[in-house]
């Protein structure tokens, strides 16, 4: 019996998630302050001071810190690590609960028994009467919540949807309900970071065995952060990336990279140095010498910066999480020196 609850509580989650997508413009703008109104629909509030603030899943992401522009793209964990697939958190006012279960019962689409459980556990007393409206304004109904990716183990928060007083946490035996860390780790997966497009000198093309000089636009290349909160709970936590190194593959064999590990890191706020008049001579701290021009064709150079985590939130919580990559690649067009026969 516990595999056809989880099997129906799964299939119901999946749908509502799915339909919600489908919403109208309207129906977000009816969602509470606190994004609870028991879905998973998305809205989005711009502040008097320009700050977008986006509502899902009961967390709210500020993301106006955030990388920005058509170039800029999420982080790729340089480990195993994944965000939580699903997680708890307050979803339903005693009012709401009522209003989101009944006409699911009264649909019969989870079948009798189902449904008869369900009228027992939140309004018959076991254990709570009337959707627990006695206690309303003094706590939550808590349920899960799902990466809207869903990734492996986005079903696996199957808990009855659970009560929680006002400043009381959650059930110990809960895994997954929300905590500053795990709102790191969400803020995390709405990082985008700017565009790692290199400049190169020279700029049009370059020559074989000439050293080309790379270096990422500093103007551009700075920390970036999203905070999330649950402002019901008053808690929060903000994840930062910072730019540390910038590796280049040249997208041939037939080159050598400045430095010869091709990993140039930061150094005074800056990765690799702009080329300017009189260093034809010198060695790039940054850059690509290729060997063999790419002839009517073009090398795909890759430059793929890694990115620092690191995540502070309420009550002096903190620490990092694995360090984040962003790449992209841009043909590069190699000549031979052209020489003069006299």
């Amino acid at each position: 019996m516990p595999a056809l609850r989880n099997s129906a509580r799964a299939a119901t989650v999946l749908a509502l998630v799915c339909s919600s997508l489908l919403v109208t413009p309207t129906a977000f703008a009816e969602r509470d302050e606190h994004g609870s109104n028991g879905d998973e629909q998305q809205g989005a509030n711009v502040g008097k001071d320009g700050t977008v603030s986006v509502t899902a899943g009961g967390i709210v992401f500020d993301r106006s810190k955030n990388g920005s522009g058509n170039s800029a793209g999420a982080l790729t964990s340089a480990t195993s690590w994944t965000p939580p697939p699903c997680w708890y958190a307050p979803k339903y006012t005693p009012e709401q609960l009522q209003k989101y279960l009944e006409p699911t019962w009264e649909a019969g689409s989870t079948g009798y028994e189902w449904d008869a459980k369900q009228r027992d556990r939140y309004v018959n007393g076991q254990p709570y009467k009337d959707f627990n409206k006695d206690k309303t304004g003094k706590g939550y109904f808590w349920d899960s919540f799902v990466n809207r990716d869903f990734p492996p183990g986005w079903d696996s928060c199957d808990e009855e949807i659970f009560w929680v007083d006002q400043g009381d946490p959650p059930p110990a035996n809960i895994e997954n309900a929300v905590t500053p860390e795990i709102l790191a780790e969400l803020a995390y997966a709405e990082i985008r970071v700017p565009s790692t497009k290199v400049t190169l000198a020279p700029a049009e093309a370059t020559k074989v065995n000439l050293p080309t000089w790379s270096w990422l636009d500093d103007a551009q290349f700075k920390p970036v952060s999203v905070t999330a909160s649950v402002p019901v709970l008053d808690i929060e936590a903000t994840a930062t990336a910072e730019p540390v190194s910038l590796r280049i593959e040249p997208g041939t064999k037939d080159a050598v990279t400045y430095p010869a590990s091709g990993v140039c890191e930061i150094n005074n706020g800056r990765i690799g140095e702009p080329y300017a008049k009189g260093k034809s001579d010198q060695t790039p701290p940054c850059g690509v010498k290729y060997l063999r021009s790419s002839g009517n064709g073009t090398y795909p150079l890759q430059a793929t910066v890694t990115w620092k985590i690191e995540w502070t939130g309420t009550g002096g919580a903190g620490g990092d999480l694995p360090d984040g990559t962003f790449g992209a690649t841009q043909d590069v067009v190699v000549q031979e020196i052209q020489s003069v026969n006299r």
